[in-house]
């Protein structure tokens, strides 16, 4: 069975400057139609340069970019006409009404009117009840809504959101979310970049991490967390101990500042967690415990661990109780990390 061919296909991109500084740095990458890719990077990464490369607003250096079969540069305003483009920065008609602009924006592409399409779209981004207000009146969150109807106003296969909610609050955040997934579900591929790592956690398919200039790494969100996730198995002690027994330190534990709480580190990709030869050294050495569970990577502390040195990073999120861990205990893979 072959693939489906990929919608948006980068090969080999740079972009140098006249200034000398290389913005990107022959960058290949495939997404998938339909899909919710995350592109993640620091500030200055070439994340946006990337996007616009593919959306034809800056001219690469040297490479191809291939939308929905149309290649960028030799085919520009079929390529164009399948991208949305939602910028970081809020720049809108100030005085122009909700409708008129998003209604101009359709024409742009040289789309006939239709009312209706545009109708559904102010409905799902709530935007309706101010389809007559002018957008100078609307609050920051309404804009960027305003920016994502001009967007979707032409109907395009491929959907850019560069920093959607930047700015915005947690209930709008959130609604925004809903309105990404309503629009995967519709068929439209979303491209997404964000600093906030819960949202990519919370909705990308496969995640692809950028770091000066450079793609290092794209791979499946589940399947990123199994492989660089760690976790760590905490023990509620029953006793507090002034130290690790000298005969355990091999189990490389730590103890809590107040003695309270023993902490082991594994690693979630192995076959084996020595879950059961600590709780039975433990066991040897009149230790007990009153309470487990565990801890795990959540994507965030995977990318700043990418970002350092590509190692495995440490833990800082909490996962299900004891009932998991005992069952680690008894010699069963370690749990899917949370995705």
């Amino acid at each position: 069975m072959t693939l489906a061919q990929p919608i948006v296909s980068v090969s080999r991109v740079s972009k140098a400057y006249a200034s000398g500084f290389q913005a990107l740095k022959d960058v290949s990458l495939e997404i998938r139609r339909g899909e919710i890719f995350a592109l993640l990077g620091p500030n200055g990464a070439g994340k946006t340069t990337l996007i616009n490369v593919i959306c034809g607003i800056v001219t690469p250096s040297s490479g191809t970019v291939v939308v929905d079969g149309h290649d960028i540069r030799k085919e520009y305003r079929a390529a164009r006409s399948a991208i949305g483009l939602v910028p970081q920065e809020l720049t809108t008609d100030t005085f122009e009404n909700v409708w008129s602009t998003v209604k101009f924006s359709r024409g742009l592409f040289g789309l006939p009117p239709n009312p209706a399409y545009l109708e559904k779209v102010l409905r799902e981004l709530s935007l309706w009840d101010k389809k007559d207000s002018k957008i100078l009146a609307l609050s920051g969150g309404m804009k960027r809504r305003v920016l994502i109807a001009k967007a979707l106003s032409h109907e395009p296969r491929v959907l850019f959101l560069d920093e959607p909610t930047a700015g915005v609050d947690v209930e709008l955040r959130r609604d925004m979310w809903n309105m990404v997934r309503r629009l995967a579900k519709s068929g439209v591929t979303i491209i997404l970049t964000t600093h906030y790592l819960e949202e990519a956690e919370e909705m990308a398919d496969r995640i692809g991490v950028i770091r000066q200039g450079e793609i290092i790494l794209v791979e499946d969100k589940v399947t990123l967390m199994q492989k660089l996730g760690q976790k760590q198995l905490l023990l509620e002690l029953r006793e507090p101990l002034s130290s690790v027994p000298a005969e355990l330190a091999a189990l490389r534990l730590e103890l809590s500042a107040d003695g309270t709480r023993l902490v082991y580190t594994f690693d979630s990709r192995g076959e084996a967690t020595g879950i059961t030869e600590l709780l039975r050294r433990l066991g040897q050495h009149g230790i007990d415990f009153k309470d487990l569970h565990t801890k795990q990577s959540s994507l965030e502390d995977i990318f700043i661990g990418l970002l350092r040195d590509g190692h495995a990073p440490p833990i800082s999120r909490p996962a299900p109780r004891a009932d998991g861990a005992a069952r680690e205990s008894q010699g069963a893979a370690p749990g899917r990390v949370q995705g």
